[in-house]
């Protein structure tokens, strides 16, 4: 099992995950953030600090953003599992999902 970032993220990016993180398992896409799920170790240190409630344990993920489990799964297929998003920094990517949202105003 694994965390999972939801859409309230999009476009928001406020990357206080990041900081909490210990394994440092939260990539950057374009819109959002991403926890690679094969490094994530269910701390659940991320979840607490996201300002916008972005951040869900796999089975709590609210049904509204249930395809999200998939979104974080897949946006890693091309990706992998570097080992740690601080030494891929900005990915310049996102699952098509994502892209596929209207713009947060």
């Amino acid at each position: 099992m694994t965390y999972i970032i939801a859409q309230p993220c999009v476009d928001i990016k406020d990357k206080s995950c990041i900081e909490e993180c210990p394994v440092d398992c939260i990539y950057e896409g374009n819109r959002m953030l991403y926890i690679q799920p094969d490094e994530c170790v269910d701390c659940g240190a991320c979840e607490p600090v996201c300002p916008v409630e972005a951040i869900y344990y796999e089975d709590d993920v609210p049904s509204q953003w249930k395809d999200f489990s998939k979104v974080n799964t897949e946006f890693f297929v091309e990706l992998g599992s570097p080992g740690g998003a601080a030494k891929v920094g900005l990915t310049n990517s996102d699952h098509p999902n994502v892209v596929s949202l209207p713009p947060k105003e």
